[in-house]
């Protein structure tokens, strides 16, 4: 049996992972803001054959409501093995930069609202002495471009808290993979000028993350090749990097 809380299960990664770790014995406590689309595709693992599938709306900004979900996920449940956090924007950079209001909403929904409750989920994790954080970050993270750079440091602050969180929990035999997607085809990214041999599919990410989840992988880069990517990124030197339009 494998209980899995979804976080944001109605973005496009997050619902193929659903598929991917469905079956006979699986169940899952569903967590998305759009009650509409939740029971949707809450309606799609029961008809793929999950045992249990449960609903519970969050708006992840409101940090009040927080502790009420995340006890109801563990109620639902009892264990728990996995928990996928899958919410985020892609904030418009040109409008977070004209407007502090809107720059400091956006990094809130990316990295302070995901913290506060992998924050929650860690402390179960630990009682339990078992379990897995599965956290949606990006590449962007790796390095400040100008294009994105409310976005990227949202990222970039999510994998440091990630990383000494996995410190913390693997002395007492649970485990946080920080997964960091390259570009993927999905309606957040629609309609922006993505070089097309490096888009993913939310499947092909899917089964990147899957699989690092159960070999119990620190960090996965989705598609593969973006470790090397970002390693050449990260090696440009400040110089040259400042003149650079990415």
């Amino acid at each position: 049996m494998k209980n899995i809380v979804i976080i944001g299960a109605t973005s496009a990664i997050a619902s193929a992972c659903a598929r991917a770790w469905n079956g006979p014995g699986v169940r899952f406590a569903l967590v998305a803001r759009n009650a509409r689309r939740l029971q949707e595709t809450a309606d799609d693992l029961k008809a793929r054959g999950a045992e249990l599938v449960t609903c519970h709306h969050l708006d992840i900004d409101d940090l009040n409501a927080h502790a009420a979900v995340v006890q109801a996920c563990q109620s639902a449940l009892g264990s728990i093995d996995i928990v996928l956090v899958a919410p985020g924007t892609l904030p418009d950079q040109h409008e977070c930069e004209r407007d502090a209001a809107v720059a400091v909403r956006e990094f809130t929904t990316n990295v302070v609202s995901v913290i506060a409750l992998l924050t929650r989920f860690a402390n179960i994790l630990e009682q339990q002495r078992s379990g897995t954080l599965a956290v949606i970050a990006s590449v962007a993270g790796d390095r400040g471009r100008p294009s994105n750079y409310l976005y990227g440091s949202a990222k970039a602050a999510l994998a440091t808290f990630c990383e000494g969180l996995n410190a913390r929990l693997k002395k007492v035999g649970a485990h946080v993979v920080t997964i960091k997607p390259g570009f993927v085809a999905t309606p957040m990214t629609q309609g922006l000028p993505l070089p097309k041999p490096l888009v993913a599919t939310p499947q092909a990410v899917a089964a990147d993350i899957v699989k690092a989840v159960s070999r119990h992988r620190d960090v996965l880069y989705t598609p593969w090749f973006w470790a090397g990517i970002m390693l050449i990124i990260r090696s440009i030197p400040r110089r040259i990097y400042n003149r650079l339009s990415l």
